[in-house]
């Protein structure tokens, strides 16, 4: 199924979204010669100066032919606890309403790793992440979708594949996928069908909970499978409101109403596409 199952100036602007450039000028993010994110330089400018006693001993700001860079000081997961715990503490940072005490690992542009950082703070300092997602079908080729918690921090409300989350730093992408899947719906992997990896999807725009603040970089890997008749997916994380089968017209429909979390939708197409 190609494309022109969906209106192309729908997919477009699906495309565009996923796809920004920061609303701001960011700055490399170093640990020595080794990139590992990026941060909005005119906000930590400010914050080196007005919270110097918090950042000045973390934290060291160069610049070369104008293109500033930001340089870890000290070991590397040393200094990304305390510049999490300094950036929970600023409300515009957007970093508090994201805190999950749960850590991911950061690794440099070669894929190489470099240390960990509590997830919450990953976006304000555009550090990549990856993420796992599952599409569920039942044997009529119906669609099993999850609404998000109205109480989520990001995109509440919206609707998304049968599960999604982000790899964390204890996980591999199957173990994500088998851990994920269990704590959103409630099912086992061996309870599933088929299960086969999809393909990925990457997000690249600022983040829509801090003003841009942060920037988004995530590769979300995405499986399929195939719930047996019998198998009802029940949350118990908390952060799912309901659980719904739709078919491929009502999906389509609800896809081009921008009902979907811009991933889910991402995802979504390229399932529909492989059909």
């Amino acid at each position: 199924m190609d494309t022109f199952f969906f209106s192309s100036d729908w997919y477009h602007q699906l495309q565009a979204a996923s796809t920004q450039a920061p609303l701001r000028r960011r700055a490399a993010l170093m640990v020595g010669a080794r990139c590992i994110g990026s941060v909005d330089d005119e906000y930590f400018c400010h914050l080196w100066r007005s919270q110097r006693a918090a950042f000045s001993p973390l934290l060291l700001r160069t610049e070369d032919c104008g293109v500033p860079a930001w340089h870890l000081l000290g070991e590397a997961t040393f200094a990304l606890e305390h510049i999490a715990t300094a950036l929970k503490q600023i409300e515009s940072s957007g970093v508090a309403s994201l805190w999950r005490n749960e850590l991911l690992d950061v690794r440099d542009c070669d894929e190489l790793p470099v240390g960990q950082i509590e997830r919450g703070a990953v976006r304000a300092l555009g550090i990549s992440t990856r993420a796992v997602h599952l599409v569920g079908c039942d044997d009529q080729k119906r669609l099993w979708i999850q609404q998000r918690s109205l109480t989520k921090s990001t995109d509440p409300g919206l609707w998304d594949t049968l599960m999604g989350g982000m790899i964390s730093a204890r996980d591999t992408l199957e173990s994500a996928l088998e851990r994920e899947t269990w704590e959103e719906a409630g099912i086992g992997l061996k309870a599933l069908m088929n299960v086969r990896w999809g393909g990925y999807v990457v997000l690249n725009m600022p983040h829509a909970n801090d003003g841009g603040i942060g920037y988004v970089n995530e590769r979300i890997d995405w499986f399929q499978c195939e719930v047996p008749a019998g198998v009802q997916p029940v949350n118990l994380d908390g952060e799912v409101e309901r659980f719904a089968r739709v078919d491929q017209s009502e999906l389509r429909a609800m896809l081009e109403g921008n009902a979907f979390t811009s991933e889910a939708a991402l995802i979504m197409v390229q399932y529909l596409r492989g059909l």
